[in-house]
């Protein structure tokens, strides 16, 4: 099973300042990790943020609306320096409509603790590597097979 380091720093995006505090208390409980944390209340304050903060993971609050939370991941995930962090994404719902890109997961927030958390966290940094090593093998497979042919 995969693990997390010891010192984990997440970017908390989302326009609720009551639930970020429950996430930020939540993810103080994780035992044996100390966390850095950043937050933002809007997806613009949150881009500049990761000006100075590289966090290891993202945490976007649906409550953001539809199009600032498709914006946020395509943006996030296409950008260069922030493409490979996984993000985990709050959801209020199951019936709502999920998000592709690298190393996404989801987490209810009815469900809402530190081991979910950790958990989520988990999973996506194992979705975000195994993702990437896909990417990677899937370009020195077509180099190969483009040899190959020719």
């Amino acid at each position: 099973m995969i693990g997390l380091a010891e010192e984990i720093s997440v970017l908390m995006i989302g326009n609720n300042p009551l639930e970020l505090a429950k996430v930020f208390a939540q993810l103080k409980n994780i035992p044996g990790k100390e966390i850095i944390t950043e937050t933002a209340f809007d997806l613009k304050t949150g881009l500049r943020c990761l000006a100075r903060f590289k966090p290891n993971f993202i945490i976007l609050d649906d409550n953001l609306g539809r199009l600032e939370l498709t914006h946020a991941v395509q943006h996030l995930s296409r950008h260069k320096p922030t493409k490979d962090i996984p993000i985990t994404i709050l959801k209020n719902s199951n019936y709502q409509e999920a998000f592709s890109g690298v190393g996404m997961n989801y987490v209810l927030k009815s469900s809402l603790s530190g081991q979910s958390l950790y958990n989520s966290l988990k999973n996506s940094l194992l979705s975000s590597r195994t993702q990437r090593l896909l990417k990677t093998v899937h370009k020195k497979r077509k180099g190969q097979l483009k040899r190959l042919i020719a």
